[in-house]
């Protein structure tokens, strides 16, 4: 989420302050989804037992200059973790890393990492992104099993998005296709008041789910995952981390 640093004026204020950050929900805003990354392959299920980086694959944010998968914050941890058997894409000499963003911040930067070798950067001047935004970058002169960690450097405040991908250089070329962003259900309440669903009935936006509900989309059958409130752009075969097809 974006954050307005401000001089503390008085001590209250500013606890106030820092317990509101410390409780407060993640907002969403964006992550790498392909090839996917660390985060992506939790919220698809590729990873198990990854914790609420599951749920919000989006909201791994920092401050910039961080080295490690999750920025080296507090939470989501679980990123870094290096013996957790991470799928490895297959990719050649070059691979075009694909964000995707449900919060579109105004841009200073991109960065790509091995190591302690930065393989490229990308300067935005401040632009908003699309929906996507992708970059290809060349791997230089490494090989094999590599850990590639991209940093999104927000424009006008002091954070970063991080993200870490797992390839596998020369290992057969090809990236697997974009994997679907899940969306974390709303933190307010719908406009118009949610209806029942039926069982078995048809998706319908508006409609408030719960874990077990059958719907029918697009001629499958879908089985909600975790209870929300449905709305346009959530649809079954859109958000795995919501349905999951029977």
């Amino acid at each position: 989420m974006r954050r307005r640093v401000a001089l503390p004026i008085l001590s209250t204020a500013a606890i106030g302050a820092s317990l509101f950050v410390a409780v407060a929900p993640a907002s969403a805003h964006g992550y790498i989804s392909s090839p996917p990354s660390r985060q992506a392959n939790c919220a698809s299920g590729a990873v198990a037992n990854c914790g609420d980086i599951i749920y919000e694959p989006q909201s791994v944010e920092a401050p910039k200059g961080s080295m490690q998968c999750n920025g080296g914050g507090s939470r989501f941890a679980v990123l870094n973790d290096n013996s957790k058997g991470w799928p490895a894409a297959s990719v050649g000499k070059s691979v075009t890393f694909t964000w995707t963003f449900t919060a579109r911040h105004a841009t200073h930067s991109w960065e790509y990492f091995i190591g302690g070798t930065r393989l490229a950067v990308f300067y935005d001047g401040g632009a908003q992104p699309g929906a996507t935004k992708s970059h290809t970058v060349g791997m230089g002169s490494f090989s094999g099993r590599q850990t590639v960690l991209a940093r999104w450097n927000v424009n006008d405040t002091a954070m970063a998005f991080y993200a870490c991908v797992d390839v596998n250089i020369g290992g057969g070329g090809g990236q697997p296709p974009p994997t679907t962003p899940p969306t974390t259900p709303p933190t307010t309440p719908p406009t118009t008041p949610p209806t029942t669903p039926p069982a078995g009935g048809t998706w319908r936006a508006g409609t408030a789910y719960a874990p077990g509900n059958t719907v029918t989309y697009g001629a499958a059958t879908y089985r909600c995952r975790q209870a929300h409130t449905a709305q346009v752009g959530w649809e079954p075969p859109n958000v795995p981390a919501l349905w999951e097809r029977g």
